[in-house]
C-alpha cells in the first residue's frame, strides 16, 4: 500500500474519530497522527475515564471503521 493511500485512509478515520472525540483539538490529532497509544492518554485526560475502558471503546471503534 503506497503512502497516499495510507495518509488518505487516516484522513478518513480522523474525521470519524473527530465526530466521536469531540473534546480532542486539531493540535491533539496531530500529535496523535495514528500512535494509537496517544489517542488512549489523550482521551483519558479529556473525558477522565479509565485507562481499559478507553482501550475497550478505541478497540471496538477501530473494528466498526
Amino acid at each position: 500500500m503506497n503512502m497516499d493511500i495510507v495518509e488518505g485512509k487516516w484522513e478518513q478515520l480522523k474525521g470519524k474519530a473527530k465526530e466521536k472525540w469531540g473534546k480532542l483539538t486539531n493540535d491533539d490529532w496531530t500529535v496523535i497522527e495514528g500512535k494509537r497509544d496517544q489517542m488512549a492518554g489523550l482521551i483519558q485526560e479529556r473525558y477522565g475515564r479509565a485507562k481499559d475502558e478507553v482501550e475497550k471503546e478505541i478497540e471496538d471503534w477501530f473494528r466498526d471503521n
